[in-house]
């Protein structure tokens, strides 16, 4: 082997390698990916071999059953592999509840190509006067689309605690009442039914961050699920590396080789 080709051969696993990193530091904080809110449900400690390793599990939401302005029992289940952007209004609301609708309406509308992406929910606070006919009513006033949008409404108590306990919605609003929840936010749930972010409604800003986050949530790779690619990519170093010996050693051999 001549000089040249062993030049060549070294060059074709250097460069290979010094990509792989390159590509690695300069993509590292290219993309910020909404962050996960609210301190876990709990903390899984596993002990082997005298080793203590802990896992946070992220609180999920869970969700109570509603009837929807077309009159199906629906949860946040049905939604399954979709995105969620969730609010709270009642359809008799003299105030934000219709501005909020507006907004959310513009919001599906930017997503009308991409409706398999997100689920928009609109969640009443006041189940005693909103009734199927008048959830349905609301909706045909601002011409949603009713299968990528579900305004629906509940059992009173399981809403509030819906609202309170898995939303938190006291928690990213804390000068909302609890006595009746009326909150500007829209919140944004991942596939996974964790709590990813809210944004007020009215701000162009954070619904334009809004829109931003949806699609990036779809493209988070899920690390509970196993993955080939995922578990060869870190092994490329030091196959690199491997592969770089190896060569080093033939050329040591061949050197030998040739001297006798």
């Amino acid at each position: 082997m001549n000089k040249s080709a062993i030049l060549g051969l070294m060059l074709a696993m250097l460069l290979p390698l010094s990509g792989y990193f390159l590509v690695k530091y300069l993509s590292k904080d290219a993309v910020v990916m909404p962050r996960k809110y609210f301190a876990p449900d709990s903390i899984v400690v596993n002990t082997k071999g005298g080793k203590t390793t802990t896992d946070t599990i992220w609180h999920k939401v869970k969700s109570p059953q509603f009837v929807n302005q077309l009159g199906k029992k629906v949860t946040l289940d049905d939604a399954k592999g979709k995105i969620i952007v969730l609010d709270f209004f009642f359809a008799r609301c003299p105030s934000i509840c219709p501005g909020l609708a507006r907004n959310m309406k513009r919001l599906q509308d930017s997503f009308k190509q991409n409706d398999s992406i997100v689920q928009f929910i609109s969640v009443s606070v006041d189940p005693e006067h909103d009734s199927v006919a008048q959830l349905r009513k609301f909706a045909d006033r601002f011409g949603i689309n009713h299968d990528t949008w579900w305004m629906v409404s509940g059992d009173k108590k399981a809403t509030y605690d819906f609202a309170l306990q898995e939303i938190k919605a006291s928690i990213a609003d804390p000068g909302v009442d609890t006595a009746f929840i009326h909150t500007e936010n829209f919140f944004l749930i991942d596939t996974n039914k964790i709590v990813r972010g809210w944004y007020n409604g009215f701000d162009t800003v954070q619904l334009a961050k809004l829109a931003h986050d949806i699609p990036l949530l779809m493209l988070e790779k899920d690390r509970s699920k196993p993955s080939f690619l995922r578990n060869f990519i870190p092994l490329l170093p030091v196959i690199f590396i491997g592969i770089a010996i190896v060569f080093v050693v033939i050329i040591i051999l061949n050197r030998k080789k040739t001297n006798k």
